[in-house]
């Protein structure tokens, strides 16, 4: 699926990121590409530094020093509205919680996005509508979070993230709160979102056995990335 020849969806150069008060580097030198259909997993110990990366990545927090692009934009020479901009255009995020509004029903939280980016409303339901139809959800469009199980709210959030047609998810511990069953049907429907729409893949998870689905894999050691 990935293209030798594309240009990175993601990319980050000699990225560190230490935390005032904290003697140890959180992340200490982290190179990384992602081109186009990518999956990439990363795994590491609590504490190791993943969410960190993944925030990073996604133009959420600021690193100590290092560069992080998307689509060529270097994040550094963005304004927080610029940022904001390329992340609702390009990037999906799914996480451990799902992060949905309780009193909104689950066409209106996966429509949120659309309607972020002043999307008509009717056009941004019809189009949520039909991505919880593609994640199995189409008969809980009207339902709130509170009557849904905890895989489908996890998978109204991965509608979510999928209904602006990103080009790359982020994804921290999706199934981290799902029982193993879940877990899996969770995660296979994010490889099949890769295979159906290109979209690339960094997951964050501390499950080896999921991370070994995906096509590359990295263990975050001492701040830096290791290939398993």
């Amino acid at each position: 699926m990935s293209s030798q020849t594309s240009k990175p969806i993601i990319a980050c150069q000699h990225l560190h990121k230490t935390y005032q008060g904290l003697d140890v580097a959180v992340l200490n030198g982290i190179d990384l590409s992602v081109n186009t259909g990518e999956q990439v997993a990363i795994v590491g110990a609590s504490g190791s530094g993943k969410s960190t990366l993944l925030h990073l990545l996604g133009g959420l927090d600021v690193p100590s020093s290092g560069d992080v692009h998307i689509l060529e934009h270097n994040l550094a020479q963005l304004s927080e509205t610029q940022k904001g901009d390329l992340r609702n255009q390009s990037l999906g995020f799914v996480y451990q919680f799902h992060h949905l509004l309780p009193e909104f029903t689950a066409l209106e939280n996966v429509a949120m996005p659309l309607l972020i980016r002043r999307t008509p409303r009717e056009q941004a339901l019809t189009v949520a509508g039909e991505m919880l139809a593609k994640v199995g959800l189409k008969h809980r469009l009207e339902h709130m979070p509170g009557e849904l199980s905890g895989g489908e709210r996890q998978r109204a959030a991965l509608a979510r993230a999928m209904v602006t047609s990103p080009q790359c998810i982020l994804a921290d511990e999706p199934t981290g709160n799902l029982d193993r069953h879940t877990a899996h049907a969770v995660f296979d429907l994010l490889l099949e979102m890769n295979q159906t729409q290109n979209v690339s893949l960094v997951v964050v998870t501390h499950d080896l056995e999921l991370a070994a689905k995906m096509q590359r894999r990295y263990k975050l050691v001492d701040g830096k990335l290791v290939t398993l």
